[in-house]
């Protein structure tokens, strides 16, 4: 099955909805896990002779290799129109060529086409059409440096509101995947440059679901769009709001940090203001002894005021208290105090 998929020589892709449902086929026969010399199941085989058949009628498939018609004359106007899209099969892309000459006179002729299936492991629907843009740049890129042509204007198109609002998005921000891809997409390309198109109209939708080969002769995967005939004020638009909502899958959820400002007392600060203890208990003890003399010289107004409760007496308080506080002379920091300093630290940490 797969040399025979191989064989099936389409390096521009004109077959790839044709070879994409026989690329289903076999991933769904990976699915089962048969071994290499195992049978292949009947219903497999049966779906696969199918396909055989059906891929005859490709004989009868003819395509001009001239991507500009005879007598066209010279082109004054030529752009790359890329469509891409994407299910539950597959995603692909189709581009096309759309020339002008002198007399207004529009060509469109098929120039690239891919198909791919979905990976075995499930992807969302957003997720697989934003894979298909990422090829649409891609492809793009590709052909710009590939084609002997003065290109004037390239478009992407895409029937995925999504895929078109994470590409305008500019104040969310999305999960790793959704990030990477969109991040391609605008380096390979400018936002204006993206357009909306009816799934009706999108010609890569046969790249992401597969064709019959009767079917491939009949629709516009070969000719594209009929609006691209018409004038750019006649194509597809988009006049649904592009914001992105908080509640979309793919944003990342912002975290929110609340901060409380504490009041910080003048002992927490006198503990956080020294690096070393030692200094901390000198500057503790000597605290305690402000206090303790503090204390001492109130008790002993209180006293002098109660033996002297006279106005006359009041130059006697003073001159008491002044003789009280030489009395107490000049205080050292002795191991006690540090002791007593250290307990109150501790004892104020608990």
């Amino acid at each position: 099955m797969l040399s025979i998929i191989s064989s099936v020589y389409d390096p521009l892709g004109f077959l790839a909805p044709i070879v994409l449902p026989a690329k289903l086929l076999l991933q769904e026969l990976c699915r089962t896990k048969c071994d290499w010399d195992d049978p292949i199941p009947p219903a497999f085989q049966q779906k696969w002779k199918k396909w055989l058949t059906d891929l005859e009628k490709v004989a009868y498939f003819k395509i001009h290799r001239c991507v500009k018609p005879a007598g066209f004359g010279r082109t004054v106007s030529a752009q790359l129109h890329h469509f891409a899209d994407a299910s539950e099969n597959g995603y692909g892309t189709a581009t096309y060529l759309r020339m002008q000459n002198m007399e207004e006179r529009v060509h469109v002729t098929f120039l690239f086409g891919k198909a791919r299936v979905a990976p075995l492991k499930t992807v969302t629907i957003p997720r697989l059409e934003l894979t298909a843009a990422v090829v649409a740049v891609r492809v793009d890129k590709m052909l710009q440096s590939e084609l002997q042509l003065q290109l004037k204007k390239t478009c992407f198109w895409t029937d995925s509101t999504s895929v078109l609002k994470y590409i305008k998005n500019e104040d969310r921000r999305f999960q790793t995947f959704v990030a990477n891809r969109v991040t391609t997409i605008r380096v390979n390309s400018e936002i204006e440059q993206w357009r909306y198109v009816p799934t009706a109209l999108n010609p890569a939708d046969d790249a992401s679901r597969g064709l019959k080969a009767e079917d491939l002769m009949k629709q516009r995967w070969i000719e594209g769009p009929k609006f691209l005939l018409e004038p750019e004020e006649m194509w597809p638009t988009f006049p649904v709001d592009t914001s992105v909502t908080a509640d979309d899958p793919e944003v990342k959820k912002s975290l929110m940090v609340n901060a409380t400002l504490a009041d910080i007392n003048a002992t927490s600060q006198l503990i956080t203001h020294f690096s070393d203890w030692q200094r901390l208990k000198v500057a503790v003890a000597w605290l305690i002894k402000l206090k303790e003399t503090l204390f001492k010289l109130k008790e002993k107004r209180k006293e002098l005021e109660r033996a002297n409760t006279s106005g006359a007496a009041r130059l006697d308080v003073q001159k008491e208290m002044q003789a009280f506080a030489t009395s107490l002379g000049n205080q050292k920091v002795a191991l006690e105090d540090l002791l007593k300093a250290e307990t109150s630290i501790i004892a104020f940490c608990q």
